[in-house]
């Protein structure tokens, strides 16, 4: 599992859980408010009618008639009130009213008939002079049917002559109790969302550079030549410098224990041919031998020569992590100086050169570098081109990139060499001699192209003789 997913993941579940409890704690809260704010009002209107009951008594008598046709025209009447969503239609408060035993003497709801005591808990404690409230189911098959009660007591002259008891449906509170509950279970699931929304950007965010470093590690270790890349933070920013000192030295390592065994190898053969033909001149040897084996001492020692110059800017151009020079370079002038180099070469073994260049090819690069891997390039071709035959050279922009071919048409490469071409110290013997060169040129131009990022490849051509390469660039 990702960085960034186990952020999202710990984050969902801690912040799921705790405001699945807020949400619990609140919605039950946003209940219960509901309820008293009906409450507190029914008290009121409990008291105001409890106080016109027994302004109209008489003689210790309480006659609630007015009350009972009020409260009974009232609920004929077609409201049309609208309050916020809801909408009001008629008037849902019932009201009755008892004598001080707690017999009945009015119910507008129906429920109590006149004459019967009442034992209800809102009857016992008004009458008793504490606050009588209850809530009560009017149908006991149906839990929203719960009807809440607020009782006021009826006084006259100083004594208490009965109570009077305010009825409201819970039904009608539960629409806004529901439509909050709606709200709030939609705000908080919207505010979920958005968290995790906040919470996966920050993760990104936040690991970005890490990963930034994880495929900058793997191109490392495939062996690609990548550059640190910039960090943000003194953390990342030392992580990362660690790590490419960590690469450096671990490069170094390899790299001298490689070329000690490799550079060895090499040696071996030019130095034991200079060895054993300077004890033969120790001898008594005729002129022409002499001169042979002098000859093949200064062969052996321009080899030597050779692969340490090549072995030089090799090592010089793979410690580079980037271009140490940037500047626009025209392709067709590196391709005319080149061959320059190598005209009298060509021109021993009657080799032509045949260019074939689309327009003006201009790359961002180090001239001097590209002019060695185009140099060597050539030469390879040239080492294994038949006499009098043509090395073909082709310049064209593909794709927003820069495409350098050069053709032969020798004997091409067997299948077991074409993976190993780009080695180092890996050669073929060359047609006309059978001697193998220093193995480092097309090693060189690998490592070229990929400092300008770019590439190289060589294959057979395809139903002919001859090998191809191409130096590929961003234009």
């Amino acid at each position: 599992m990702s960085l960034t997913a186990r952020f999202l993941l710990g984050f969902a579940v801690v912040a799921t859980l705790g405001l699945f409890v807020l949400s619990t704690q609140l919605i039950h809260r946003v209940e219960r408010q509901y309820f008293e704010a009906v409450e507190e009002p029914m008290v009121d209107v409990a008291n105001i009618l409890a106080e016109v009951i027994g302004g109209d008594a008489e003689g210790g008598v309480l006659k609630p008639q007015a009350v009972e046709r009020a409260v009974r025209a009232a609920q004929q009447r077609q409201l049309q009130a609208q309050i916020y969503n809801l909408s009001k239609t008629r008037v849902d408060m019932q009201v009755y009213v008892t004598d001080a035993q707690g017999r009945v003497l009015f119910d507008s709801a129906g429920i109590e008939k006149p004459g019967e005591i009442s034992n209800h808990r809102d009857v016992n404690l008004t009458l008793m002079g504490q606050y009588g409230a209850r809530s009560s189911r009017a149908s006991e098959r149906d839990p929203l049917s719960i009807v809440m009660y607020v009782g006021a007591p009826i006084r006259h002259e100083g004594r208490t002559l009965g109570m009077l008891s305010v009825a409201k449906p819970q039904r009608g509170v539960l629409a806004f109790v529901w439509e909050t509950e709606r709200w709030l279970k939609w705000s908080i699931l919207t505010t979920v969302v958005l968290m995790l929304l906040g919470i996966y950007l920050a993760a990104r965010w936040a690991t970005r550079p890490l990963e930034v470093l994880t495929q900058h590690a793997l191109a490392v270790g495939r062996g690609e030549r990548s550059t640190s890349p910039r960090m943000p933070g003194h953390q990342m920013k030392t992580l990362a410098k660690a790590l490419e000192d960590m690469r450096d030295a671990l490069e170094g390592r390899e790299y001298v224990e490689h070329y000690v065994q490799s550079l060895t190898h090499e040696l071996k053969s030019p130095v034991a041919a200079i060895l054993g033909a300077g004890e033969i001149l120790q001898g008594d040897v005729p002129e022409p031998k002499r001169a042979r084996f002098l000859q093949n001492i200064r062969a052996e020692a321009g080899r030597l020569r050779d692969l340490l110059e090549r072995l030089l800017h090799l090592a010089a151009i793979e410690k580079q992590k980037k271009l140490e020079t940037n500047e626009a370079v025209d392709l067709v002038s590196v391709i005319d100086r080149a061959w320059d180099h190598l005209a009298l070469v060509a021109l021993g073994k009657e080799v032509r050169l045949e260019r074939e260049v689309a327009g003006a090819l201009v790359v961002q690069g180090d001239p001097w570098l590209l002019e060695l891997a185009v140099g060597n390039l050539l030469q390879n071709a040239l080492d294994f081109a038949p006499r009098g035959s043509a090395i073909s050279v082709r310049g064209f922009c593909f794709e927003a990139k820069i495409v350098f071919e050069v053709e032969d048409c020798g004997p091409g490469m067997p299948d077991y060499a074409c993976a190993r071409v780009f080695e180092r110290f890996y050669s073929l013997p060359r047609p006309d001699s059978g001697k193998k060169s220093t193995g480092l040129g097309l090693c060189f131009v690998k490592e070229v192209a990929q400092l300008h990022g770019g590439s190289v490849e060589l294959a057979n051509r395809e139903g002919v003789a001859g090998a191809k390469a191409m130096l590929i660039l961003p234009a």
